[in-house]
């Protein structure tokens, strides 16, 4: 196993600043991330004298408690990391079992969320502890390649696209083989290596990770019990989902989740032009108003699903409010719950 560097954390900042305004083109974690280290080998720099001040040789800031597992996705034919964060006070209970929460897009949201819930935990009763699992992209492939992959329904991708692979073409649409090595290959390797309490297995998306979050919640809801989903891609291929979602559950009597979907209050149309900050082409708020209203039409017993728009966010900036309302809604600790019941 090998310790999880700060080097992740630093994605951060390459991603922000190298995504795109259209959530048509991707995700705003979706850049190529060079700056992710997997080691805690130290810098070869040795110690120096700056200004008369002796400065010791460089070393990596590693995150405590974290560890990574490669594993291989046998129907996938492909290898993955999975990223995992302990929380504080697992080796001091040996006999407790903790919720787990998996997140897409690791390379960017691993460092994000577990800075986010220890910070809210950390004067105690504000959120519940529980084991972070990031979903990272797949070994040898761009971000940008692996989740246009691995997160879209279908095969008919945006148009116009290139491949930043040379010598591959771009390609989409394998969701539901990404969904069935989730369950098959990932879950036993987290139920058999930790002390996770796989009932209370919590899902995170955001953009194709969220639109991804639709795909199981429809296929095999009874994988995860809490689905966190910022800004759900939904505009993808001309808005196959909702045909998906009408097939999925034509038969289906319940649906047995807890949803809570989340967008940035700029994620929808506007007539001022001024503002940039509006999507120019595409009504998120919209679209997933209408995917929970059918979700909802169905009266599934089971189901609670709510939305939430934050205003001032637009699909760049609102991800780590949906973090923080998300663990506050998901594992509330003993101050007062969230409440999601709409914005």
């Amino acid at each position: 196993m090998v310790r999880l560097t700060w080097g992740a954390s630093l994605a951060v900042c390459v991603l922000l600043a190298a995504c795109s305004k259209a959530p048509e083109a991707e995700a705003p974690n979706a850049a190529p991330v060079s700056a992710v280290a997997l080691t805690n080998t130290p810098v070869p720099v040795s110690a120096s004298t700056v200004a008369g001040i002796k400065v010791d040789a460089v070393q990596r800031y590693v995150l405590d408690d974290t560890e990574v597992r490669t594993i291989h996705a046998s129907k996938l034919n492909r290898d993955y990391q999975l990223f995992v964060s302990l929380p504080p006070d697992y080796a001091a209970q040996p006999d407790r079992k903790y919720p787990v929460m998996f997140v897409t897009d690791a390379n960017y949201d691993f460092p994000l969320i577990r800075s986010i819930a220890r910070r809210l935990g950390d004067h105690g009763d504000g959120t519940e502890d529980f084991i972070l699992v990031g979903l990272s992209y797949a070994a040898g492939d761009t971000p940008v390649y692996s989740r246009r992959r691995d997160y879209t329904p279908t095969n008919h991708g945006p148009s116009g696209l290139t491949s930043d692979m040379p010598g591959r073409p771009v390609l989409h649409g394998e969701a539901e083989g990404y969904r069935e090595s989730l369950k098959d290959d990932v879950f036993p390797v987290i139920a058999a290596n930790y002390r996770a309490d796989m009932s209370r297995a919590i899902y995170v998306g955001h953009s194709y990770g969220g639109l991804l979050g639709y795909e199981i919640l429809i296929h095999d809801p009874g994988m995860f019990s809490h689905y966190i989903l910022g800004s759900p891609s939904l505009q993808f291929d001309h808005g196959v989902e909702f045909a998906r979602m009408h097939d999925a559950l034509a038969a289906r009597k319940d649906l047995s989740a807890n949803v809570l979907v989340v967008l940035g209050g700029f994620e929808t149309l506007s007539k001022d032009k001024a503002d940039r900050r509006f999507n120019t082409g595409t009504d998120m708020i919209g679209d997933n108003k209408r995917f929970v209203a059918e979700l909802q039409a169905k009266h599934y017993p089971g189901l609670h699903v709510n939305l939430l728009t934050v205003p001032g966010e637009d699909h760049l900036t609102v991800f780590p409010m949906i973090i923080t309302r998300g663990i506050q809604w998901a594992l509330p600790g003993k101050r007062p719950v969230l409440n999601v019941t709409g914005g």
